[in-house]
């Protein structure tokens, strides 16, 4: 069953060395994805799974100990998904950052795996993995790795779009309030012209979280770079 989800951006931008110059610019993103992994921790699950968007199609599994990098990026710093042997293929970016974060806090708790979870994967395949996750009876938590529209300004990786800011003022109403019944509902063409590569992943969320009555509490929420971030917790 699902005890606890925290919900965090994904860009590599939240790595100092990635955005060197700019680092201080989303420390308060960062102390607020800090702020939602104590809240996982507190709820002292069995099984922790890392949940983010990846280039592949449908469902990619990573086992504990797998690797990621941010060499593509510039800077030489490599990540592991907690402790073990590794694994032969790479983490996608979503979730070496959420790897990252797990990393910089210290992470000592419950077993770690991650699941990428493909940008157009359609909404029942996203909420049956989220069942599937949750349909145990081990305590199991979530960190759910995405982004908002990333068209929020003219300078937005994806240009200006007025239908942006309003998909990402339900999602972040949508994330304060649990609500899983709004999420399950975003429109995923919609979130793809947006280029709002989170909806899948909060899809899966919102799997794992239908029978398990969480309160959500919304941490973060900006636009910088025209890109929605969110940070939340549900517990």
């Amino acid at each position: 069953m699902l005890v606890a989800a925290a919900v965090c951006p994904s860009p590599p931008l939240l790595v100092p060395q990635v955005a060197a110059g700019a680092a201080g610019e989303l420390a308060d993103a960062r102390t607020a994805c800090s702020d939602a992994l104590a809240v996982l921790a507190a709820a002292r699950p069995d099984r922790l799974v890392v949940v983010g968007p990846a280039d592949e199609e449908g469902l990619g599994p990573h086992p504990q100990g797998a690797r990621g990098t941010f060499r593509g990026f510039g800077v030489d710093v490599d990540v592991t998904l907690g402790d073990g042997p590794g694994a032969r293929r790479e983490l996608p970016a979503s979730l070496a950052v959420g790897a990252w974060l797990l990393q910089r806090v210290g992470w000592s708790g419950a077993p770690l795996e991650g699941l990428g979870v493909g940008e157009t994967l359609a909404p029942e395949r996203c909420l049956a993995a989220g069942r599937e996750i949750a349909a145990t009876d081990r305590r199991v938590a979530l960190l759910v790795m995405g982004d908002g529209s990333a068209c929020r300004t003219l300078k937005a990786p994806g240009y200006l779009d007025e239908r942006a800011e309003g998909f990402d003022a339900e999602v972040g109403r949508a994330l304060a309030a649990a609500d899983t019944t709004a999420l399950a509902a975003l429109d995923a063409e919609l979130a793809h012209e947006l280029k709002a590569a989170g909806r899948a992943p909060w899809q899966v969320l919102v799997g794992a979280a239908e029978s398990a009555a969480l309160e959500g509490r919304l941490l973060y929420e900006d636009a910088p770079y025209g890109v929605g971030y969110f940070v939340a917790t549900w517990a």
